[in-house]
């Protein structure tokens, strides 16, 4: 199949190059539309540093005790989107904890996102979005919770109020005011209804953006009211118009739906790839569509079809938080639930993205030998006759849930994959991901063996960073932690933030920049002057 006219160029990027090469930007979430968190071993970038910390009664920076640290900017009291990184600008999303604007106090809740400059963190502008009334739709305090696109003089993101906004990177002339190109409201050109916030980290394919739109179950985690509303959307993303929208997990929608896209050629075709919050994972053609609707190559089932939805952390049935990588013609991809669900067992995926149609692992069949359609709480009914049997069709590669190593046949805590909100990143055949519980995992990425596990003793939301043959992992206990990368566990360090760290570090040109709770920071080794 070949792929469409206006994709062309991209999809010759993606195959001809990788992070690596990229020129010295750090443009979305994950590096690139691959997502796969890598970045240049070449940069020079410090094992430790030493925060300095902040003043008590006036909260600055203490840059005299510091080392290794070129700057910190003031965040939100809550920030959970990761930096991106380009035209010597980096752009983080926050709440309004910080009061940059005289026309927005600091005692006003917003979403943010703020643009500093590169060279020395200094305010350059503020996207402000008011909450919605309904908190249900728009948690208090946690702002825009994710990470912007950049291209060129542009940037498209999605704010608190299920919006996608795309914006001029110069801001308004001036002013500390963002510089809005235009609006799409998803809640209401799509008649979507998000679950406690809007969150995802849009990416691109040619003139497209992909975008997932966040749409979940109500208030009481009963039934999703909006069933037939989108899930997944493609917009032009010059003009903001849209282009196509599926609404693939339907009433299925376990809980919230805050997962982002990843887009990539793969066996010769472009393909725009969705988690779903049915957990399930979707991919697209990335193309124009036809009659307003995407065509859908591939879906993989990421649960065990025994596995069982209880609700608030309850049963082994998971959705999917996390973002989908692609690394040598292999997709990657763990399952998870809110933070708040606690903890519980994940499953680590690597699929085969050139099989087409139902390529999960395992079918369900009825008393007749028949498919059965997917079930939100439950893949497989015995008491209804159905059975659950090997897929002819299957993609997976490998499935990880953990190691048994000591002999009694069971995964103890340490051995266990758990549910999961970070990406892997994967170099040199090396997968290193994480999981909520706080356990570091490294396998085989070719055939999925563990190689080792550590435990952090602290929850991880964010995803680690493999640079200059490092890996950099933040932690709510507020650590940097830094390994050696390699198949065997090698602990280089611990990096106090002084609060936690919810993010995934971004390494550029030698520099460091780390999204802690309330504060960017930029560590990196300060040019000795001559």
């Amino acid at each position: 199949m070949r792929p469409p006219a206006f994709l062309l160029s991209t999809s010759l990027l993606l195959l001809g190059t990788t992070r690596s090469e990229a020129a010295h930007d750090w443009p979305q979430w994950g590096g690139s539309s691959l997502r796969n968190n890598v970045a240049d071993d070449r940069q020079h970038l410090p094992t430790e540093w030493k925060l300095g910390g902040y003043d008590a009664t006036t909260g600055r920076w203490q840059a005299a005790a510091a080392r290794n640290v070129l700057w910190v900017a003031r965040l939100g009291s809550e920030s959970y989107g990761s930096p991106t990184v380009a035209g010597g600008r980096v752009f983080s999303a926050t709440n309004n904890a910080a009061g940059y604007l005289a026309r927005y106090p600091a005692s006003v809740d917003l979403g943010c996102l703020l643009a500093f400059r590169r060279s020395d963190g200094g305010f350059l502008w503020q996207l402000s979005a008011q909450k919605l009334p309904d908190s249900t739709l728009d948690w208090p305090k946690q702002g825009i919770c994710c990470g912007p696109l950049i291209e060129g003089n542009r940037l498209w993101v999605v704010n608190n109020r299920a919006e996608v906004v795309c914006l001029d990177t110069e801001g308004t002339p001036g002013s500390h005011e963002a510089g809005v190109v235009w609006r799409f409201d998803m809640m209401a050109r799509l008649g979507s209804r998000q679950h406690n916030m809007a969150c995802c980290s849009v990416t691109s394919a040619g003139e497209l953006l992909l975008v997932g739109t966040s749409n979940g179950v109500d208030a009481d985690h009963k039934r999703t009211p909006a069933p037939d509303a989108p899930s997944f959307i493609a917009l032009e993303k010059r003009t903001g118009k849209l282009v196509w929208a599926d609404n693939s997990p339907g009433r299925n929608i376990l809980h919230g739906q805050w997962g982002s896209p990843a887009y990539a050629v793969l066996g010769g075709v472009p393909q725009a790839i969705f988690p779903g919050g049915d957990g399930w994972l979707y991919s697209f053609l990335a193309g124009p569509g036809t009659g307003g609707k995407p065509q859908l190559l591939w879906k993989f089932d990421c649960n065990p079809k025994t596995a069982v939805w209880g609700g608030e952390g309850r049963g082994d049935r998971n959705e999917l938080i996390a973002t989908p990588v692609v690394w040598q013609g292999r997709v990657y991809l763990a399952t998870g639930q809110d933070p708040e669900a606690g903890e519980g067992q994940g499953d680590l995926w690597c699929i085969d993205p050139t099989r087409r149609g139902d390529t999960s692992a395992e079918i369900v069949v009825d008393a007749q030998g028949k498919p059965v359609p997917p079930q939100r709480l439950c893949g497989v009914d015995p008491k209804a006759g159905q059975q659950v049997r090997p897929n002819p069709n299957s993609a997976a590669v490998w499935h990880y849930r953990g190691r048994i190593a000591q002999g009694d046949g069971k995964p103890a805590f340490e051995e266990t994959m758990h549910r999961s909100m970070s990406m892997v990143a994967v170099k040199d055949g090396l997968l290193v991901t994480a999981d909520f519980n706080g356990l570091v995992h490294c396998l085989d990425a070719q055939s999925g063996r563990p190689h080792w596990t550590y435990d952090m003793l602290s929850a991880v939301w964010g995803s680690p960073l493999v640079a200059d043959g490092k890996i950099y992992l933040g932690d709510e206990d507020g650590d940097v932690t830094v390994f050696e990368f390699s198949s065997q566990r090698k602990l280089l360090a611990k990096n106090p933030m002084g609060e936690a760290v919810f993010t995934t570090p971004v390494a550029l040109d030698g520099v460091l920049y780390i999204a802690a709770r309330s504060h960017l920071v930029a560590v990196g080794v300060k040019q000795r002057r001559s």
